[in-house]
């Protein structure tokens, strides 16, 4: 793709074809949309050769720029990640259509009645980073939801996510609805972001999706509306009351399943109580499969732990890396993971009722879960098909963003003849 020299009229163009198409989309019914999605499925199938060639262009790029293995997990495709993508689109046709669902309705003295309805938010502009599945995952949720999308990705996954995006116009086209519906930005020029970050007049929301470098300039620049979905400093703490088994499955798939992933553990706490059981066994088992175990004084006993630094409390790794502390109570671990957590996902391993209810109360984090890996942080798992983002704000969105999520509301009234007195 050769230089766009006029950035910003290249971007008025594509914002106005988005709005024009969200209209339209707004009043399509469930079936049409899909259709898009099934046979955008089905393209991306039947296209699997032509999405990994165009996948291995953006792993050379990688290697070239010195991507860490982490990063190039996330940008690698192959067959079962394309099969994923397919599978996710499917889901997310499969799901119930959340236009036009009454939300709640009532009558009043006066003889109003009033229901509350779920529509489009109108236009999306999603800013992602190196993972080109994000492509048809945000296509997918859009669509669902009747709204027209601008996907902006990442310059590592250039050439993946227009080979995946190619497939979202096929089921576009197929349906008989609006192919501008869903855009990507032909550029890697990082002055299109800056154009989104302020297209008041035709973006409703922009929705980053990567590192805290993407988020902060974004919240920092952004005349648009944002749904924030931060760095996910994700936290596991092992309660006295700690199954050991239980601790060992969940703190190991956590952190090693999938190391360059939002919902991967960063942060090990362990109540004193079990150090020299439960703790011990869990740190050594992350050593022995080489994981970097940075830790505080008392875990540097153990053979193999390094020195923490104070920044590392609070850190994203991404990578094969993680803090551990020991804590002397429930409370201080509570209180380690509101001075350094991000609000994303935190895990309790505990037998006892009472530390997990005193967990779930006293932390606002968007996801809280007990005796489960932090892996399943994820919008298919939570039965949404797929997802745009794990919102850490608390404002409309929060937790994973599915389709419904991406809806807002409006009042219908009707009366007979009403006035007011």
């Amino acid at each position: 793709m050769k230089d766009i020299d006029d950035i910003p009229a290249l971007m008025a163009a594509i914002g106005a074809r988005a709005k024009a198409a969200a209209a339209e989309l707004a009043v399509t019914d469930a079936a049409a949309r899909n259709t898009a999605l099934r046979a955008a499925a089905d393209a991306v199938e039947a296209r699997q050769d032509e999405i990994l060639a165009a996948n291995e262009k953006d792993l050379a790029f990688g290697r070239d720029k010195g991507l860490s293995a982490a990063m190039m997990d996330r940008l690698t495709l192959d067959a079962g990640r394309i099969k994923a993508i397919a599978d996710g689109l499917r889901a997310v046709a499969a799901q119930d259509d959340p236009l036009g669902r009454v939300m709640a309705e009532w009558d009043m003295d006066s003889g109003l009645h009033i229901r509350r309805v779920r529509t489009p938010l109108g236009v999306i502009g999603v800013i992602f980073e190196s993972r080109p599945n994000v492509t048809a995952d945000a296509g997918a949720l859009c669509l669902k939801s009747g709204n027209a999308v601008i996907l902006r990705g990442g310059s590592e996954s250039f050439h993946s996510s227009h080979a995946i995006h190619a497939c979202l116009v096929e089921g576009l086209r197929t349906a008989g609805l609006p192919e501008e519906a869903v855009q990507l930005v032909p550029t890697r020029d990082r002055a299109a972001v800056s154009q989104m970050l302020a297209m008041t007049e035709t973006i409703d929301v922009i929705v980053p999706r990567g590192g805290k470098g993407l988020v902060g300039l974004v919240q920092c620049e952004a005349r648009v509306p944002v749904f924030a979905h931060l760095e996910g400093i994700v936290h596991v703490y092992l309660d006295e009351a700690a199954d050991p088994e239980k601790a060992l499955r969940v703190v190991m798939n956590a952190k090693t399943r999938r190391t360059g992933i939002c919902g991967a553990a960063e942060c090990l706490l362990i109540h004193r109580d079990v150090l020299d059981t439960v703790g011990q066994g869990v740190v050594r088992a992350l050593l022995e499969a080489g994981v970097e175990v940075r830790g505080d004084a008392t875990l540097q006993a153990i053979e193999g732990v390094t020195a923490a630094a104070e920044d590392d409390w609070g850190r994203e790794y991404l990578d094969s890396v993680i803090a551990a502390r020991v804590v002397d109570d429930i409370d201080a671990g509570i209180a380690h993971i509101r001075a350094h957590g991000s609000g994303h996902t935190d895990c309790i391993v505990t037998e006892d009722d009472a530390a997990a209810n005193t967990f779930f109360s006293r932390l606002d984090s968007a996801i809280l879960m007990r005796n489960a890996s932090t892996q399943f942080a994820d919008g298919g798992e939570f039965g949404m098909g797929t997802e745009i983002g794990i919102a850490t704000g608390k404002l409309h969105a929060r937790g994973p963003v599915g389709a419904e999520q991406l809806t807002s509301f409006k009042y219908i009234v009707e009366g007979d003849g009403t006035v007011r007195a």
